[in-house]
């Protein structure tokens, strides 16, 4: 069975809308993905309620599989084949500034 964490980022009531919007990160063992959420309520409604809501819809969005998501995904950077690292102090000694140690 795997482990599915749930973290909002901060809440809000939007007026224009009469609705609780929040940014929902599902975490799983094999990856994270941020949804948008939001549900319909009135401006009265509590917000263990609210946050419960976004959970539940965050959860069915990432269940199904469908609907707009953002990931972010670890890059592993390549070294560079056939070249030498850069060596800054080398290549100003080749345009001509000597010894860098003795700058000011």
């Amino acid at each position: 069975m795997t482990q599915t964490q749930v973290h909002l980022s901060e809440v809000i009531y939007n007026g224009a809308t009469q609705s609780f919007e929040a940014l929902a990160t599902v975490s799983t063992q094999t990856d994270t993905k941020t949804y948008p959420c939001s549900i319909e309520a009135p401006m009265s409604m509590s917000f263990e309620r609210a946050a419960k809501g976004l959970e539940t819809q965050a959860l069915r969005k990432s269940a199904s599989g469908k609907g707009m998501y953002s990931q972010m995904r670890h890059h592993m950077a390549t070294v560079r084949a056939g070249r030498p690292r850069f060596d800054p102090r080398a290549w100003l000694a080749q345009l001509g500034f000597g010894s860098i140690d003795k700058a000011a």
